[in-house]
């Protein structure tokens, strides 16, 4: 036996369809926000920008390390020039004074050597603290993208979910005003074939962009207006009204 409906119930369908329409579009929307994508974006760069901080600290600090070995050194070698040569000025042997000569010599140019390459490390720690500055402010700029982003999505996320629940809400309470047994249908078939009711306007179904001809127009106009017919393309409720064109 057909399913029979008042043809005002049946027309309850098409509001029901539109909310669930909007379901369906507010949830792919919420799946492609500008905002997540942007989010997205900004964290994938999170990685690249703590590493290149990370490995700018690491370079000064082993600079900084060599620097400090360097200096060392330097004072170790300018102790014993100064006590060589104090004891130069109080040595009486030609032979002991020869000899410290010669290691005061050698010291200098150690001496030299060293302070060389301290001023070469030296420089290389200023251009490295300079690296260090800039990677922080990078890092800064970027913990300030990626707070106003998160800020942005879960604002544009909770705006969604707050029209959602209003299109629920309204789906609820017209839910409740159709019969349960057409109600039900609708779910079925919404459920199987993803739209559960079709406008026939023009002799067009709204749901397939299909026009009705031959026998399925035939069937359809010899249904009484209480029985519930179906889309022969959609599977879809067919809902008729004035605009049908029959």
């Amino acid at each position: 036996m057909a399913l029979t409906a008042p043809p005002e119930m049946q027309a309850l369908l098409l509001d029901l369809q539109a909310l669930d329409t909007h379901l369906q579009q507010l949830a792919h929307r919420e799946k492609t926000l500008p905002e997540h994508e942007t989010l997205t974006a900004i964290t994938a760069e999170s990685e690249s920008v703590r590493a290149t901080l990370v490995d700018a600290r690491g370079d000064l600090d082993d600079s900084r390390t060599e620097l400090g070995r360097v200096e060392s050194d330097v004072d170790l070698v300018e102790k014993r020039i100064a006590r060589d040569t104090e004891r130069l000025q109080s040595s009486s042997s030609v032979k002991d004074i020869q000899g410290l000569e010669h290691e005061v010599a050698s010291l200098r140019t150690r001496l030299n050597d060293l302070e060389e390459i301290q001023l070469a490390v030296m420089e290389r720690v200023e251009v490295l603290e300079l690296t260090v500055e800039a990677a922080e402010s990078q890092h800064r700029d970027h913990a300030a993208r990626l707070s106003a982003a998160q800020e942005a999505y879960h604002a544009a996320l909770a705006a969604l979910r707050e029209e959602r629940a209003g299109v629920l809400a309204q789906r609820e309470t017209l839910s409740a005003s159709i019969p349960d047994d057409l109600l039900a249908l609708y779910e079925k078939q919404r459920e199987r074939y993803g739209v559960g009711a079709s406008h026939l306007r023009a002799r067009v179904s709204s749901a397939s962009g299909v026009e009705l001809t031959g026998s399925d127009l035939e069937t359809v106009r010899a249904a009484a207006p209480d029985e519930v017919v179906m889309c022969p393309d959609s599977n879809a409720i067919l809902v008729r009204t004035g605009e049908s064109g029959l």
